[in-house]
């Protein structure tokens, strides 16, 4: 069955040929082969602020080009979040974009008492990681405690399940074959909206 499909770009440089822009259009071309509604958010192309409250984060306005990204969100199946890591987690830019979009009220919504009300139920999502270092150790010895993040505290915190994964380590010194076995599984997961 035809899905919705949310592919965020978040590389925050828009003008360099990076292994995430071209993981990210191998999905897009994969879930489009597929027959999935396919749209497409570039982080580093939109306009907003970065939250420096807890009043604007929780009542503040939300910018334009947000409304628009949560619209999309909203309406989508499954949403897919393309990154580098730095620093061990996703850039700046991105933390402050899913800061700003997964508010509650929208992706949440505080209770009374006990756990928030997960807004996203029904939704899927998959995080695609490039890194500099090979992806075992990222995994074992750091405890990918930047993708722990997105899939629980931000991802599963809003209901989306199941938030499934992908880590492609050692990107730079990475061979053309080993590079086009990415970008052909990527083509493949994006054919099952998966």
């Amino acid at each position: 069955m035809p899905k919705r499909v949310i592919v965020i770009e978040g590389h925050p440089d828009l003008a360099g040929k990076h292994l995430c822009h071209a993981l990210a259009d191998a999905y897009a071309q994969g879930a489009a082969e597929g027959g999935h509604a396919v749209q497409r958010i570039a982080v580093a192309a939109l306009e907003f602020p970065w939250l420096r409250t807890k009043e604007d984060f929780e009542q503040g306005l939300v910018p334009p080009a947000i409304l628009s990204c949560q619209q999309a969100i909203r309406d989508a199946d499954h949403l897919v979040i393309v990154h580098p890591v730095w620093l061990g987690d996703m850039p700046a830019v991105l933390k402050a974009f899913c800061e700003q979009v997964f508010r509650p009220g929208f992706a949440f919504q505080y209770a009374g008492r006990g756990f928030p009300v997960k807004r996203m139920k029904g939704k899927s999502a998959r995080i695609v990681v490039t890194l500099g270092m090979p992806s075992l150790i990222y995994r074992w010895y750091f405890g990918a405690h930047g993708l722990k993040n997105s899939k629980r505290s931000i991802l599963g915190f809003c209901g989306f399940a199941p938030v499934s994964h992908n880590l492609f380590g050692m990107v730079e010194g990475a061979s053309e074959a080993k590079r086009r076995r990415w970008l052909t599984q990527m083509q493949i997961l994006g054919r099952a909206a998966a």
